[in-house]
């Protein structure tokens, strides 16, 4: 075998020494931090998250406009389960979204709640695909062929696996209809509760005017996030390099296996700028920049399940959550 070619045992290995050597050059470089555009960017990331839980706020008011709803419950709710996400594989936060969501609005249920964190999905998706369209024509960004050789264990295994993956997607894909057709009766009553939760994609107007521009707005506050992060990091903020780094995200938050993207985001970042920086800049910054970004949200977060929801960690509500939703199969209330 060829020097330097993967062998099958290296892909799950292959970037663990790559993030490691990303946070040893942020320890190295942390005294070169220039702290007040980080400041500005992590009050940026704040701002962008609080907005855009506005919008999902008005997603849940569309589908339960009978019942009182308090943003500032939605909000803890959606600043908590970014933080936790952070820190947490394959999206853990978002069960605890769903369950302070549900407990905050009288009479809903799980799947209507589930449902409407979808929404959010069509203005992300109208934005990733210009943005990526963007970084993939500006020469630094790698083609999803390359993928495998970037050095990040997830992207390694499906670009190396494509077939096993497509597999995996099949059989759960067969499953699923499997189930429905078991569940018939009780499928119907979960779809029922589905639309519920996607109410406002029946009216465009209010989608558009409630859901879109409110979002439009947040990511602009994530863009001038990205840009002052770049800044105090010393790789440089720009139009290109926002963009680029917004395109890289995009990436990452398909690969739910490590907090936040961990891994496929510094090996993307390394490779796009490379020409920006050192390579030891890029890797503090590639590193840097999810520790500061992780650390508010956490800790916003965390004081959020004291102030509003009276829970003393996160450890509190995940248990809180597997009780209620165990107390209310046991009372008879189905797929709720």
């Amino acid at each position: 075998m060829p020097l330097g070619s993967p062998s099958p045992a290296s892909p799950p290995l292959a970037g663990v020494s790559e993030v490691f050597d990303s946070i040893g050059s942020f320890f190295e470089s942390i005294a070169n931090v220039n702290f007040v555009p980080l400041a500005i960017g992590l009050v940026c990331f704040v701002a962008y998250l609080s907005i855009r839980s506005r919008a999902f706020f008005n997603v849940l008011r569309a589908a339960y406009p009978a019942e009182t709803i308090q943003w500032r419950r939605i909000w803890g709710a959606y600043i908590a389960a970014y933080g936790f996400n952070n820190v947490i594989p394959a999206r853990g936060g978002d069960v605890i979204k769903v369950f302070l969501v549900k407990t905050s609005i009288p009479r809903s249920t799980y799947p209507a709640v589930t449902a409407s964190m979808m929404v959010e999905a069509l203005f992300d998706l109208s934005i990733a695909i210009p943005i990526l369209i963007f970084a993939f024509t500006q020469g630094v960004f790698p083609k999803p062929p390359d993928f495998a050789n970037l050095g990040a264990f997830d992207l390694s295994f499906i670009a190396s696996n494509p077939q096993l993956t497509l597999f995996v997607l099949t059989f759960v894909a067969v499953g699923l209809l499997i189930l429905f057709a078991v569940l018939s009766e009780r499928a119907r009553r979960f779809w029922s509760r589905v639309k519920q939760g996607l109410v406002i994609l029946g009216d465009r107007q209010r989608f558009f005017r409630e859901v879109w521009l409110v979002c439009f707005t947040g990511y602009l506050f994530r863009l001038a996030a990205f840009w002052m992060l770049l800044e105090a990091f010393h790789v440089g903020g720009s139009v290109r390099n926002v963009l680029l780094v917004h395109g890289i995200n995009a990436v990452a938050a398909l690969m739910p296996f490590t907090p936040g993207g961990a891994g496929v985001q510094q090996a993307f970042m390394v490779k796009v700028f490379a020409g920006a920086a050192t390579g030891a800049t890029v890797a503090a910054y590639s590193v840097g920049q999810q520790i500061a970004i992780a650390a508010i949200c956490l800790g916003v977060g965390f004081v959020a399940l004291i102030k509003i929801f009276g829970f003393r960690s996160f450890k509190e509500v995940i248990a809180a959550g597997k009780e209620h939703r165990t107390a209310e199969t046991a009372g008879g209330a189905g797929p709720t």
